[in-house]
């Protein structure tokens, strides 16, 4: 996270807890210990079964490598024995290893009866920390430092929330709403820590026993998830869909920045609006006023005017590159060679960049590289009656399945997972998904499905640095969670479906 950053503090404190829980006592680290050998036996058994004993027709040693290996991954990200960064990297290495055409020489050789298989192009599993959606995320994580340096963050801030007012239900929806703008081009996690720094003197004039304090600490990390999904640098899992289905080699359907925007920003709007209401329900305040006091000043000087902008310039290429013909990855690479040129990015903040994400994301990819390339992944989709199953029940259980299991593991790591499986499943299926909104249905349905999961503080980072203000009880997160999942799914998929099936999508 950047060290310069409004609330750093916040996401210091959080890591912290989070390594001191990894770390307490030794029934935690029985417990990795016990997780750990969970997945290499696991993944011995898948990697050293006869390759007939899977009932895949046709299955090749690569293929079960790269079933192992898949399996070892999802379990890791699942049980987060590890950091999930550091599963994605280990992936990789393995991948390279045992399945791509530059693996280590004893992997070539198969017992007699097997078949060695279609080997992954070790470029292409390379390739994908270089992939253009990668470069997406370097745009934006450039941009938000550079805001940062200047106070563009604390006086869009300040300038955002006065036509609020003072009145509080007018307050908590100035931070719904503005906590979800900046969420939709900086990270989640650092717009949540800023959020709640601003919001720190507003809690301590609010009365001890009044519940505003409850819904106004739980509006950050609800907004801060919400407002990711509104662009494509909003939230990990919105790119990485992304990639898959504009894919030349796959679904190609062209989906440009600002068209995403177009449908997923009403989207956000209303689930923003949605829980307003359902905090202002559940958790009413008692003082009918509230005073803002935000720190902070925009700088005046040369290489602040060029930030602004920048800003403004990139911001205005992504909402338009339908028209300009400029793909968003290319754009995003603007601020980052404006800002090198000027001095206003220096090596040091290079170094501030969350390459921890970057890794997540390209494990992702190089786990869906490796399926693709190796056959295994098609292979598996037609071992898979899915042409039996109805439309209705293929979307809405991918939405169901990411939605559960992004609550107990990381977004990224839910998608990472699924998004590639989907892609394939749904350009079996074909035509007979038309009806419920097409292949896209799937794969969008799990980056915002991902992001509407918020029940725990383990669920999301915001989750866990509003939770660390000591306000909110995890009944109350558990409660708003919930309510705000299943609308949020009943209306996304709604959305979808229409756009879908009117060739809109």
């Amino acid at each position: 996270m950047f060290t310069n950053f409004i609330g750093y503090q916040l996401v210091e404190d959080y890591h912290k807890w989070k390594k001191e829980q990894r770390r307490k006592g030794k029934d935690i680290h029985f417990s990795r210990v016990i997780k750990l050998a969970v997945v290499a036996v696991v993944f011995c058994i898948l990697w050293f079964l006869p390759t007939s004993a899977f009932g895949i027709e046709g299955l090749t040693v690569i293929q079960q490598r790269v079933m192992a290996i898949f399996a070892f991954a999802t379990l890791m990200w699942v049980l987060e024995a590890v950091p999930s960064w550091t599963t994605s990297v280990f992936a990789v290495v393995l991948l390279l290893a045992s399945t791509s055409d530059s693996s280590i020489w004893f992997m070539r050789n198969v017992s007699e009866g097997n078949t060695l298989g279609e080997m992954v192009k070790y470029k292409s599993i390379l390739h994908c920390f270089a992939d253009p959606t990668i470069m997406l995320f370097i745009g934006g994580f450039i941009l938000a430092i550079a805001a940062t340096k200047t106070g563009l963050d604390a006086f869009l801030a300040k300038v955002l929330l006065k036509p609020f007012g003072t009145q509080s239900r007018f307050v908590l929806l100035g931070f719904i709403l503005v906590t979800g703008v900046f969420s939709m081009f900086l990270s989640n996690t650092a717009t949540a820590a800023m959020m709640l720094t601003f919001l720190a003197p507003v809690l301590r004039s609010l009365p001890a026993d009044g519940k505003g304090k409850i819904g106004l600490a739980l509006s950050i990390p609800i907004a801060a998830n919400i407002g990711g999904i509104a662009t494509p640098i909003g939230t990990p899992p919105n790119a990485i869909a992304l990639k898959y289905l504009n894919d030349p080699a796959g679904m190609n359907l062209n989906i440009g920045f600002g068209e995403w925007v177009s449908f997923m920003l009403p989207l956000a709007i209303v689930l923003l609006l949605f829980a307003w209401v359902l905090l202002l329900w559940l958790f009413p305040f008692k003082q009918k006023t509230i005073v803002l006091a935000i720190e902070g000043e925009a700088k005046k000087d040369w290489r602040s005017i060029v930030v602004y902008a920048t800003f403004a310039v990139t911001v205005l290429l992504w909402m338009t590159d339908k028209y300009t013909m400029m793909n968003a990855n290319a754009v995003a690479m603007i601020p980052v060679g404006i800002f090198s040129i000027c001095g206003i990015i220096s090596k040091r903040d290079l170094e501030e960049i969350n390459w921890s994400v970057l890794w997540m994301v390209a494990g992702g990819f190089a786990l869906g590289v490796a399926l693709q390339e190796s056959g295994l992944g098609k292979a598996v989709v037609s071992a898979i009656p899915f042409a039996s199953w109805s439309p209705a029940m293929v979307v809405i259980g991918s939405g169901l399945l990411c939605y559960l299991m992004a609550n107990f593991i990381s977004h990224t790591a839910t998608a990472a997972l699924l998004v590639p499986i989907l892609a394939l499943a749904g350009s079996s299926m074909g035509a007979a998904l038309d009806p419920v909104g097409g292949v896209g249905t799937l794969l969008i349905g799990v980056a915002f499905g991902s992001s509407l999961a918020m029940i725990l503080p383990i669920s999301t980072p915001p989750n866990a640095l509003a939770h660390a203000t000591g306000l909110i009880k995890q009944t109350d997160m558990e409660k708003v969670g919930i309510i705000m999942g299943v609308v949020g799914l009943a209306l996304g998929y709604a959305l979808l479906i229409v756009l879908g099936s009117n060739g809109l999508l």
